[in-house]
């Protein structure tokens, strides 16, 4: 049951490997840098070192209590990503699959709204604005 941060790209077939073994339902989602119709080339993802890794861990194991997860995982990358590169993924291991997509549902919504990241857009320009929270995101993370 990891939380990891990275710099590094990382291969998704890899992680899964043996991942939620002897579990009913896997449930699976990876985030990508969008291009936002070819305005953008990247982001810039930026973290408090411990303290993000504290926060990515307490809510894997938020997620595990509350939604009985066999396994959970979360990696995400920081640093400069250009479009189409993975940003995250989540992955959850239950019994039942409602068990595992709420989980993963649970822990994106904590991880968009939560998490102690900051991103800035790239554009050909250089660096641009900072990307501000949307209230939809809060908005999906009061249902929890």
């Amino acid at each position: 049951m990891p939380a990891r941060l990275q710099a590094e790209a990382f291969d998704l077939a890899t992680e899964l490997q043996g991942f939620g073994s002897g579990a009913g339902a896997v449930v699976t989602f990876s985030g990508l840098v969008r291009g936002e119709d070819g305005r953008l080339t990247g982001l810039e993802i930026e973290h408090y070192p411990g303290m993000t890794e504290k926060a990515l861990e307490s809510y894997g194991l938020e997620a595990a209590r509350r939604f009985h997860l066999s396994d959970w995982m979360i990696i995400h990358r920081h640093g400069r990503l250009e479009v189409g590169e993975t940003i995250m993924m989540v992955a959850t291991a239950a019994r039942h699959r409602a068990a595992a997509f709420e989980g993963a549902e649970f822990l994106m919504d904590w991880l968009k709204s939560r998490a102690p990241f900051w991103k800035r857009e790239i554009t050909a320009d250089g660096p641009g604005q900072w990307v501000e929270a949307k209230d939809t995101d809060e908005d999906a993370l009061s249902r929890w």
